[in-house]
C-alpha cells in the first residue's frame, strides 16, 4: 500500500511518500519544508512528490499525519491539509502524535518537546492519553532521564541526561504507524482533531473577556 505522511509539528515540516506491507516501510519519495512556509508550500511539495513518484492521489491507500504537539499554525495547516486530501479522494486517515513518534524513534519510553514559557509537553511512548504539559520538575517525577527523548537543544539543557535524536520527520511517522495501516486500524475523519495540549493565545483572550 502506498501512504503519505505528512509533519509540519515542528520547526522544519517534511513528507514522505511509502510503500508499506508488513515487511516494512520503504520510503519512495521525501521533502523538507522550511519553517513558517508550510500554508504556502506543502500542498505544492506533495503535488511534486506525487508526480516524481508518478502516483495520483486517488493511487494511495491511506494519509498519515501528526497532528500534535507543536506549533499551532503547523499543526492546523497539516491536518487540515490531510483532511481535505483524504475528503476528496475518500482515503482513509491515521493521525499519530509527534510525541509518540519520537519515543518509538529514539527507542525511549518517553518523550518531550519544547513547549516554551518554561513548560514542556511530554508523554509515554505507549500512552497519547496521557500526555500533557508539565515543567522539568514534574516531568522528572513522571520518568528517569535516561528513559526520555528529546530533539531540542532547550529541552535537552532542562532535563540533562536525556536521550537526544534528530527531529521525528514525516517517514518516522509512517514507521510509527504500519501497524496500525496494515490492521486497518484508520481514525475517523470527521471527529479527528488537532493534538495541542495548549490552548492558543487567542481562546485564552476569548475566556478572559467572557469572564
Amino acid at each position: 500500500m502506498r501512504v503519505l505522511g505528512v509533519d509540519t509539528c515542528g520547526p522544519e515540516g517534511s513528507v514522505a511518500l511509502a510503500e508499506v506491507n508488513e515487511q516494512g516501510v520503504m520510503v519512495l519519495q521525501a521533502r523538507h519544508l522550511a519553517g513558517r512556509t508550510y500554508s504556502e508550500d506543502l500542498m505544492p511539495a506533495i503535488r511534486e512528490m506525487l508526480e516524481a513518484a508518478g502516483v495520483a492521489v486517488g493511487d494511495l491507500g491511506a494519509i498519515v499525519v501528526v497532528r500534535g504537539p507543536g506549533s499551532f499554525t503547523g499543526v492546523r495547516v497539516g491536518l487540515s491539509t490531510a483532511k481535505g486530501l483524504a475528503q476528496a479522494a475518500g482515503l482513509p486517515v491515521i493521525g499519530v502524535s509527534r510525541l509518540q513518534v519520537l519515543a518509538q524513534k529514539a527507542g525511549s519510553r518517553a518523550a518531550v518537546l519544547d513547549a516554551g514559557r518554561g513548560e514542556m509537553y511530554f508523554g509515554l511512548a505507549d500512552d497519547e492519553a496521557g500526555e500533557a504539559l508539565l515543567r522539568p520538575a514534574e516531568i522528572r517525577e513522571r520518568a528517569p532521564e535516561y528513559e526520555i527523548a528529546c530533539c531540542e537543544t532547550k529541552a535537552a539543557q532542562a532535563l540533562t541526561g536525556v536521550r537526544v535524536v534528530d527531529a521525528p520527520e514525516a517517514e518516522d511517522a509512517l514507521r510509527f504507524a504500519q501497524g496500525r495501516i496494515l490492521n486497518r486500524d484508520f481514525d475517523d475523519l470527521s471527529a479527528m482533531d488537532a493534538h495541542y495540549l495548549r490552548r492558543s493565545e487567542a481562546e485564552l483572550v476569548a475566556e478572559r473577556r467572557g469572564q
